[in-house]
């Protein structure tokens, strides 16, 4: 059945904000934007002249299946997914067993495509089980629908095994996806270094760890010419090493997270541990930092870092806490709030952030825009209502969150995947 979408209020190019609008969508593609009047057979479905925008597109998500999926799963994860307006996720390759070779790749598919309310695209492992040892089979893996070469958050210490793979991805048009972190410096760290830290008497970890990898990392990649991608960016140092090697051409891009320019080191006081993340939180002077990259476009894309442990790991103390955050269903209505409504940047910035970036990055031709003959991926929003986060009404297995009780605006009435609506 056809699915006509009326009185929608698109704030994307070439659109104009100040009119409405009619999507018309078949055989899971958008046919026709206009002014459309409904036909025989139509479902019609009235938006009251709410905001449609282009499905967002997280690039950084822990689905955790297989393997632990008291966690999350396939299932969870798209539920929750479809609930913050995600219409296509990531997974990210540190399952179990570890997607690191053609068979787990088709697994994910498969089950996907069989049980999953919103596109799933696994990442493949750049090392076999994750080790940083052995190059996996990439070749295989991309002709079994990998969209990009990940890490999984691990620590890669060998920078000629790195550099190879960004030589062999470069060959497969594929992003390198890295997470930047010496654990030398690091180490028993459990939150940034710094004066919060000393105040709790915690072992910090300095924002060093995170930058010098991230100027490793950006060598390499400009000396073999590969598509580089930096996870979670969290340090003004971080943001300035970026911004640089962009300047000089660099293939680089990078993503950072809600929490890292909503949330301060400050928000672990009290032994939060729902503050308790990798890379942690850090002060605001890189929160600041991070908001002037977003701005000046130095920061591509914002990532949901959907990063979910049990509900007991958080219930220990600091120390021995799991580390991870619950935000796939936050993590649009944050941006919007912190990033929108403060006047820092406008909508259109914030879809190309959360949607056409991450579509161009992973090579999903079709996705990302809101233009006649894409996928109808689309979601409805309510940018005027206040609404507060409530984590034990998540769809996630993951009911927690540092942004309880956060008042915010953007709710997603509507979640349309491939012209269906799943939420």
């Amino acid at each position: 059945m056809n699915l006509l979408l009326k009185n929608c209020t698109l704030v994307t190019a070439p659109f104009d904000a100040e009119q409405k609008y009619d999507i018309l969508l078949k055989d899971g593609m958008i046919a026709e934007i206009g002014s459309i009047a409904p036909a025989e057979g139509m479902r019609v479905l009235d938006v009251g002249g709410k905001t449609v925008l282009p499905g967002l597109i997280d690039m950084h998500c822990n689905i955790c299946d297989p393997g632990y999926e008291y966690m999350e799963d396939i299932v969870s994860a798209s539920r929750s997914a479809a609930r913050g307006g995600f219409t296509s996720i990531t997974c990210e390759p540190n399952t179990n067993p570890v997607i690191d070779n053609k068979t787990v790749v088709e697994y994910v598919v498969s089950k996907s495509k069989e049980m999953a309310q919103v596109n799933i695209y696994p990442y493949g492992s750049m090392s076999i089980g994750c080790k940083g040892v052995e190059m996996a089979e990439l070749g295989e893996m991309h002709d079994a629908g990998i969209v990009a070469v990940s890490d999984g958050d691990e620590f890669i210490d060998d920078a000629s095994f790195l550099r190879n793979v960004l030589q062999y991805s470069r060959m497969l048009h594929l992003s390198v996806i890295t997470h930047c972190e010496d654990r030398t410096l690091s180490a028993n760290g459990v939150m940034n270094e710094g004066v919060t830290s000393s105040k709790l008497g915690l072992f910090g970890m300095p924002k060093e760890a995170e930058e010098v990898i991230v100027a490793r990392n950006i060598i390499l990649a400009e000396a073999v010419g590969a598509r580089l991608h930096i996870a979670h960016v969290s340090t003004k140092g971080s943001v300035q090493l970026i911004r640089e090697a962009k300047q000089r051409g660099a293939r680089i891009t990078c993503e950072t997270c809600p929490h890292y320019f909503m949330l301060t080191e400050a928000a672990a006081e009290g032994y939060n541990t729902l503050a308790k993340v990798n890379p942690p939180l850090r002060t605001q002077e890189d929160v600041d930092a991070i908001l002037q990259g977003i701005a000046d476009g130095t920061i591509d894309v914002i990532a949901s870092g959907h990063s979910p442990t049990g509900q007991l790991n958080k219930a220990r103390e600091f120390d021995d806490a799991g580390y991870g955050v619950s935000s796939l269903e936050t993590a649009f209505a944050l941006s919007y709030t912190g990033l929108v409504e403060t006047g820092l940047i406008s909508a259109k910035r914030l879809v190309d952030l959360m949607s056409a970036k991450p579509a161009q990055i992973l090579n999903l031709h079709h996705k990302g825009v809101l233009e006649e003959g894409r996928d109808a991926d689309l979601i409805v929003v309510d940018t005027d209502e206040f609404y507060q986060i409530e984590p034990d009404h998540f769809a996630s297995k993951a009911k927690f969150s540092p942004f309880a009780g956060f008042s915010v605006k953007g709710r997603v009435l509507y979640t349309i995947v491939g012209g269906k609506v799943v939420m």
